[in-house]
C-alpha cells in the first residue's frame, strides 16, 4: 500500500496524511503493549513524522533520496526489541515504505554455514524471505567472529551489506543486541555502521514498571494478583533484578509461569471442594513467595 498526498492550492494537510496512514492505532498499540520505554516511543514517533513529511514533499514534487530506514536496537534481553520491530514493520507498511507487513527474525545460525559454499545460499534464502518487509537479526554481533580464521560470518555480512544498499527501497534491516557488543561490531565493520541510520537504545525497566508488566501479562491470561500478592511480587522483582541472568520482562514471564504452576498444585491438592472463577484466576502471595529467590 502507499498513502498519497492530496495537494490543494499548492498545500498539503499533514494531519490528513497521518489519519490516512492510520498509524495512530499502531502507536497506541505500542503504548498498550509496552510499559515505559519513553525514549524508544519518542524516537518511533519522530521516524513516523519524518516519513509523513517525506510523503508530503513527494506530493509537492520535492524529490530526494528516500531516507535510510535500517536500524539498530540495543539493550538487554526482555526490553521489548522484538515487539517494537513488529510494530515498526506495521508502521512502515501503513506509510507505504515497505510492501509487506512482514518480519523475518533470525540469528547467526540462520545465515552462516559451517563449511565452504554453505553461507551464501543460506543468507540469500533469508534475504529472499524477508524482501518487501523487515529483517530482524538478533544478537547481530555474532555474525562477526574475528578470533576464528575459518569463520564464514564475514561472507554473510558482505552479502547483507550489498542488499542493504542496493535494495534499501524494498528491505529494512534491524540489527539487535547488547549495546557494548554492537558498538564493537560496528567498529570492526565500518561499512555496516555507515548504513545504519537509526540507533535506538532500550533501557532496562524499573521495579515498578516490571510489576505493571506482570499485571498486564496476568490480565491477558485471565489471572490477577490478590492484594497480598502484589507487594510480594514487587519484592520478588527487586530480589530477582539483583541476581545474575536477569532478563527484564522475559524473567517476569518465567516467574509468572512458575507462580501459575504453584497455584494449580495448591488448588489441585484441595480438589475435594468446588472452585469458583475467583479461585481459578487469583494468584496468591504464597504462590510467589515459594520461589527460591526468597530463599537465596
Amino acid at each position: 500500500m502507499s498513502i498519497l498526498a492530496e495537494v490543494t492550492d499548492g498545500e498539503i494537510d499533514l494531519d490528513q496524511l497521518y489519519r490516512q496512514a492510520n498509524i495512530g492505532e499502531t502507536i497506541e498499540a505500542l503504548d498498550r503493549e509496552l510499559v515505559g520505554l519513553v525514549p524508544v516511543k519518542t524516537r518511533i514517533r519522530e521516524i513516523a513524522a519524518l516519513l509523513i513529511v517525506e510523503t508530503a514533499r513527494r506530493g509537492l514534487g520535492l524529490q530526494a533520496e528516500p531516507p535510510s530506514l535500517h536500524m539498530c536496537f540495543t539493550g538487554n534481553p526482555g526490553t521489548g526489541k522484538t515487539t517494537v520491530g513488529q510494530r515498526i514493520a506495521e508502521m512502515l507498511h501503513q506509510l507505504g515504505y515497505i510492501r509487506r507487513n512482514h518480519v523475518v527474525s533470525v540469528t547467526r545460525d540462520d545465515m552462516v554455514g559451517q563449511y565452504i559454499g554453505h553461507t551464501a545460499p543460506k543468507t540469500k534464502e533469508i534475504l529472499k524471505k524477508a524482501m518487501g518487509g523487515v529483517l530482524f537479526i538478533d544478537e547481530a554481533y555474532y555474525l562477526y567472529r574475528p578470533e576464528n580464521e575459518r569463520d564464514y560470518g564475514q561472507e554473510a555480512i558482505e552479502i547483507l551489506l550489498q542488499v542493504m544498499e542496493e535494495r534499501r527501497d524494498d528491505l529494512v534491516v534491524v540489527l539487535a543486541g547488547y549495546k557494548d557488543r554492537m558498538d564493537t561490531f560496528f567498529r570492526s565493520n565500518p561499512s555496516m555502521a555507515s548504513r545504519i541510520a537509526h540507533h535506538i537504545d532500550f533501557p532496562d525497566y524499573s521495579a515498578d514498571e516490571l510489576l505493571r508488566i506482570a499485571e498486564l501479562m496476568l490480565a491477558k491470561m485471565n489471572y490477577r494478583l490478590d492484594e497480598e500478592a502484589a507487594p510480594v511480587m514487587r519484592d520478588y522483582i527487586t530480589r530477582r533484578m539483583a541476581q545474575p541472568r536477569f532478563s527484564n520482562a522475559r524473567s517476569i514471564r518465567n516467574a509468572l509461569d512458575r507462580a501459575r504452576l504453584r497455584q494449580a498444585n495448591r488448588l489441585f491438592a484441595d480438589r475435594g471442594r468446588k472452585l469458583d472463577r475467583a479461585a481459578l484466576e487469583t494468584i496468591g502471595a504464597a504462590d510467589i513467595r515459594a520461589s527460591r529467590v526468597f530463599l537465596e
